[in-house]
């Protein structure tokens, strides 16, 4: 870089330029002064080559330059094209090859966090900040955070006095940029307002920004889209979520693949893959992840006159029926389907794959039945094909195993509970009751029934994927991390290396919690044999036995799933090549 001649700067100025201080403005040894025109220059700026073009869409490219610009303590990288700024830009560091037109003001204050370190209250709403959000956020960590407050202090601190552009972004009608920094391949478009925020980017993992959105006091990630007038504060946007159509998130976590339109959220500990599309659709003071809301879902925190204080869970794979409306707290469990207004706080974690059905004041539990329906075979099947994620930004860690250890482990207690049940009850009992639901005779019986075959499947899934023999046994509790799942005492032990300081930041953590991800398969084989011993047998001494009874109960589930599928033919809903394509897929 080097200082402006005479000659330059009078030529400058001829051209509408004029800076506070000429000595205080650096180029690039081949800058000429009809590359700038009608530029305005405070405190020290230094500009790059200027010498090639930049393609401003795609097919039409348009030589560098700045023009029509007030630029105050400014860095330009090379091959620029900076045009039509109306305010000012100001305190900022700019990439190479960017694209910066007709914007308003893009400016940064001494300290900035952007973003880093914004302490917010998920699930609970009126309880205590439980998740500090900064650029190295993952779904696991923030499940620490709620889970284990000691893992806030993981939170990587970001301060600096100078906003930066990557390498490679295009920024247009953009109203107001403060104190924010934008990752190199980042496409601004026309947003009504950044205000605090990281908007990570990459070049194979390039992010959105689009028309008339707002974003402020939030982390976006890699990857990410919020467009259409969206509004989006206190918020993290993770890797691959869509956020459009005027949604408005507060307070709330979106990752890996969620997708949200139209609706809104509140307190939300949202995804993996956690959908909303419709208008008058409400997330709020809940965990939904796998989770698909229907149009109309809302559920509600105040219980009373306390507050908005109260939250609860949906578990992996469930899914809300439209106008369901649930009254905090409940847990429902996996790959379960809520339907009506649920009164009555039901607590039906350990009985999966349920209709949990309103009816008045009352709630109907119909215990496994989902495991039958056509849409639990296409949602675990669906899933690994919209991870839309580049290999190099997959930082929230996805496990789709189905089943898997952590649904099992509430089969098992589910079918143990409902065997209680039976036990406790005369034979001509019609209704069972359990944890703010009520269960029909018939119901509760074939409930045992569907458990008894997931167990099945689970064996069949290991007997298929497999492949060391080891006679390890293993009957731990596992949980679900959103997304990841682990044996407990794995993830105990991770809370205990950050309470006393042996893992100390967010990338230790992340290798860590790798390996336990890597070493899945083996955790879920000793799983498994802990299944079978406990029933008498063993892996790999009874295989064939344990294989005979996974296949039988694979055919059947296969079977049940095919009925569903011809039972929606016969109601005129799916034509012919429709369940034909479907029938195929299953076989």
């Amino acid at each position: 870089m080097r200082e402006l001649t005479v000659n330059e700067i009078a030529q400058l100025e001829e051209r509408g330029c004029w800076a506070e201080d000429w000595s205080d403005i650096l180029v690039d040894e081949s800058f000429a002064p009809s590359q700038m025109s009608n530029v305005l220059l405070y405190g020290h700026v230094e500009i790059g080559a200027l010498s090639g073009g930049v393609e401003v869409e795609e097919g039409f490219r348009r030589s560098c330059c700045i023009r029509n610009a007030t630029l105050r303590n400014v860095v330009v990288g090379d091959d620029c094209l900076i045009e039509n700024v109306r305010g000012y830009i100001s305190n900022y560091q700019i990439g190479d090859h960017c694209y910066i037109a007709n914007v308003g003001v893009i400016t940064c204050q001494e300290g900035s966090t952007f973003g880093n370190g914004n302490a917010i209250s998920v699930l609970n709403e009126g309880g205590d900040s439980n998740v500090v959000l900064f650029d190295g956020l993952t779904a696991q960590l923030a499940w620490l955070m709620v889970n284990f407050p000691a893992a806030k202090k993981l939170a990587g601190e970001r301060v600096s006095d100078w906003g930066g552009i990557g390498a490679g972004c295009r920024i247009v009608g953009a109203k107001e940029i403060s104190n924010v920094k934008i990752g190199e391949g980042c496409e601004v478009q026309g947003c009504s307002r950044l205000s605090n925020c990281t908007v990570l980017s990459t070049d194979d993992a390039g992010t959105l920004i689009g028309t008339d959105v707002i974003v402020e006091n939030s982390i976006v990630a890699a990857g990410a889209s919020v467009t259409d007038g969206a509004k989006v504060d206190n918020c993290f946007v993770g890797e691959s979520v869509h956020i459009g159509k005027g949604f408005s998130a507060e307070a709330s976590l979106f990752f890996a693949n969620s997708y949200m339109d139209n609706g809104e959220s509140c307190a939300a500990f949202c995804g993996p893959f956690a959908t909303s599309h419709h208008k008058s659709t409400l997330l709020i003071g809940g965990a939904f992840s796998f989770y698909n809301a229907g149009s109309g879902t809302n559920q509600s925190n105040h219980a009373y006159k306390m507050g908005p204080i109260h939250w609860g869970t949906l578990n992996r794979g469930s899914k809300t029926a439209s106008g369901s409306h649930i009254l905090w707290p409940a847990h429902v469990g996996c790959f379960s389907m809520v339907m009506g207004k649920v009164q009555t706080h039901p607590s039906v974690e350990k009985l999966p794959f349920s209709y949990v059905i309103a009816e008045g004041r009352d709630t109907w539990l119909v215990p496994g039945i989902n495991i039958r329906t056509v849409g639990t075979w296409r949602d675990v099947n669906k899933w690994p094909k919209r991870d839309v994620r580049p290999l190099s930004s997959r930082n929230d860690l996805i496990n789709f195993a189905f089943p898997n250890p952590y649904i099992i482990q509430a089969v098992l207690e589910g079918k143990e509970i409902l065997e209680s049940l039976q036990k406790k009850h005369s034979e001509d009992t019609e209704v069972y009751e359990y944890k703010g639901c009520k269960i029909k005779q018939l119901a509760l019986i074939k409930g045992i029934q569907y458990y008894d075959m997931i167990i099945k499947l689970f064996l069949h899934h290991c007997f298929q994927t497999n492949t060391t023999e080891t006679d390890e046994a293993n009957g731990s509790r596992w949980v679900d991390m959103m997304g990841m799942l682990a044996p407990k005492s794995e993830i105990d032990s991770v809370a205990r290396d950050i309470e006393k300081g042996a893992i100390s930041s967010a990338d230790e953590l992340k290798d860590v919690l790798q390996q336990i991800h890597r070493n899945y398969k083996q955790h879920e084989q000793a799983y498994a044999n802990f299944i079978m011993q406990s029933c008498g047998g063993n892996m790999f001494i009874d295989r064939d036995h344990w294989m005979r009874e996974a296949e039988e109960a694979y055919a059947k589930w296969l079977k049940m799933v095919k009925d569903d599928a011809e039972k929606e033919h016969q109601m005129g809903d799916v034509d012919d090549n429709q369940l034909r394509e479907f029938l195929e897929k299953i076989q």
